[in-house]
C-alpha cells in the first residue's frame, strides 16, 4: 500500500470496522463517517477540500482500538476488538478488576470496561472504554503533575498486582482521562487536533488547573493468580519491555511480580529520570526498583509506602518547579509534542 493509499482507501485494519459499522450501530455506537459503508470520501465530492485538511482524510494506521459516539448520550468512547482464540483470558481479567470490591478501591486504577459486546460469531468480543489519551501527552509542566501521575500509576499497580500479574506496564499502556482538560473534544487519531475540524489545534487547560486520573490499560497478555498464591510461578510472558534482565537468559518459570516491579521503575527511569533534571528525589527508590536480581527489589506495597514517604518529603516550592528537559534531548521533545498549554 503506498504512503498516500490510506487517504484514498481504507486500510485492512479499517475495513473490519466498516464490516461491523451496522452491528455496531445497532448496538447503540456510531462510527465516524469514514468507516460508514459506501463511505465516499469529502474531497472526491468537493475538489476545493484537501484529503489533508478534512476529518474523514484521518485514518487509523495499525491497532484493535477505534473510536466511537455512544448514541444513547453522545459519549465518546473507545472500543477494543479482542480475538478469543488469541487473548482468551483478557475479557476475564478486565471484567474482574472491575467487580465490587476492586471498583470500589480509589487506588483501582485499571481502566473500566463500560461494556462487552459479542459478536454474534462468538470469535470476537469488543470491550467498550472510555476515551483516553496517552498519559504523557500533553507534555508534564511541573514536578507536582508528575508526581501526581506517579502515584497514581504506582497504586494502581499495587492494586491490581494483589491477584493480577499485569505483564506489559510500558508507557504505551498508560493513559489518562483527560476530558476536564479540554473544553472540546479531540481528534482520538490525531490527538492535537479538535475531533471536527482537523485543521484547528485543540486547546487545554494544565494538570495543575484540572488535574487528570491515570490508567492502566491492556490485559491481553495478563494472568489472573489466588490471592494466597503470595509467590506464585509462572512462564514468562514477554510484553513490550523486553529489558528485564530475568528475561535475557530464561531457564524455567519465574514469580512475575518482581518483573511488574521492574516495568514499573524502568518506565519512570527512561520517560523521566534519563531525560528531565530535578528529579534526584525519584533516583534510589527507582534503582531498587531495576535491580537485576528479581529478589531483591521492593514489592509494590513497598513502592507505594516508599513514594508517599517521598511525595509528604517534598514542599510546595519543589512540586511547583517547572520540569526541564536534558539539553542533548529538548529539541526531540518539543518537536514530538506542539499541543498549547492553555485553553
Amino acid at each position: 500500500m503506498g504512503e498516500d493509499e490510506p487517504y484514498n482507501e481504507l486500510s485492512n485494519v479499517e475495513l473490519w470496522w466498516v464490516q461491523h459499522y451496522e452491528w455496531l450501530d445497532t448496538q447503540g455506537y456510531q462510527l465516524r463517517p469514514r468507516y460508514a459503508p459506501g463511505w465516499v470520501p469529502s474531497w472526491e465530492k468537493n475538489s476545493k477540500i484537501s484529503k489533508y485538511e478534512i476529518e474523514d482524510g484521518v485514518w487509523l494506521p495499525t491497532g484493535h482500538t477505534m473510536d466511537a459516539t455512544r448514541k444513547s448520550d453522545g459519549t465518546f468512547v473507545a472500543l477494543k476488538r479482542v480475538e478469543r482464540d488469541k487473548h482468551p483470558f483478557e475479557e476475564e481479567i478486565a471484567e474482574f478488576l472491575q467487580s465490587d470490591e476492586l471498583a470500589s478501591d480509589r487506588r483501582n486504577h485499571c481502566v473500566k470496561v463500560v461494556e462487552t459486546l459479542e459478536l454474534p460469531d462468538r470469535s470476537n468480543i469488543i470491550l467498550v472504554m472510555p476515551l483516553l489519551r496517552g498519559y504523557d501527552d500533553p507534555m508534564f509542566q511541573t514536578v507536582g503533575e508528575l508526581v501526581d501521575c506517579l502515584q497514581q500509576l504506582f497504586e494502581g499497580c499495587n492494586s491490581c498486582m494483589k491477584t493480577t500479574w499485569l505483564t506489559d506496564c510500558n508507557p504505551r499502556n498508560a493513559m489518562m482521562d483527560a476530558g476536564s482538560m479540554y473544553p472540546s473534544p479531540w481528534h482520538p487519531v490525531d490527538t492535537d487536533r479538535k475531533r471536527n475540524d482537523v485543521m484547528e489545534i485543540v486547546g487545554h487547560y494544565s494538570r495543575t488547573e484540572r488535574p487528570p486520573t491515570y490508567y492502566w490499560i491492556d490485559f491481553g497478555i495478563s494472568r489472573r493468580f489466588d490471592p494466597s498464591e503470595t509467590h506464585p510461578l509462572a512462564n514468562p510472558i514477554i510484553g513490550g519491555d523486553k529489558t528485564a534482565p530475568e528475561f535475557q537468559d530464561i531457564t524455567g518459570p519465574v514469580n512475575p511480580f518482581p518483573t511488574d516491579v521492574y516495568y514499573v521503575g524502568n518506565l519512570v527511569r527512561e520517560e523521566f529520570l534519563q531525560v528531565m533534571d530535578g528529579l534526584e528525589f525519584l533516583e534510589p527508590l527507582i534503582k531498587d526498583m531495576v535491580q537485576d536480581d528479581p529478589s531483591k527489589r521492593p514489592d509494590m506495597n513497598e513502592v507505594v509506602r516508599r513514594f508517599e514517604d517521598i511525595r509528604n518529603g517534598l514542599s510546595y516550592s519543589q512540586l511547583r518547579t517547572g520540569l526541564t528537559y536534558i539539553p542533548i534531548i529538548a529539541a526531540i521533545i518539543t518537536r514530538r509534542f506542539s499541543s498549547p498549554s492553555s485553553a
